[in-house]
Parts: C-alpha cells; sequence; structure tokens
C-alpha cells in the first residue's frame, strides 16, 4: 500500500495561480498577434507595390495590371 501527498492550497493561492496563468496567457496571445500582424501588413504592402508597378513581378506570367 502506498502513501499519497496531498497538498492542500487555499483558495487566495489558486485565485493567484489562475490571475497569473491569464496574465502570461494574454501576454504570449500579444506577442503572437503582433507578430502575424507585421506579417500581414508586409503581404499588403508589397502585394500593392507590386500592382502600381514600384516593385517587378516575381514571376513573369504573374504579372498583374489595373
Amino acid at each position: 500500500m502506498t502513501k499519497e501527498k496531498f497538498t492542500v492550497v487555499s483558495k487566495e493561492e489558486v485565485e493567484v495561480m489562475i490571475a497569473d496563468a491569464i496574465r502570461k496567457h494574454n501576454r504570449n496571445a500579444s506577442i503572437i498577434s503582433v507578430c502575424v500582424g507585421w506579417v500581414v501588413l508586409a503581404l499588403f504592402a508589397e502585394g500593392l507595390l507590386r500592382l502600381i508597378g514600384v516593385i517587378p513581378p516575381l514571376l513573369p506570367w504573374l504579372k498583374i495590371t489595373l
């Protein structure tokens, strides 16, 4: 027979742990959101510059015109 040790955690400690987990999640989600936003903005800017002709087309047959 094995004896298991149980740790009693108070309500205040649980609330602190939950608050820390939420803070960590929000920080990570914000960092990911910023990275995705920069990628989307860069792709939009590149497409716009290719559309108006500032940047040559990547492939000759992929030329887009208005």
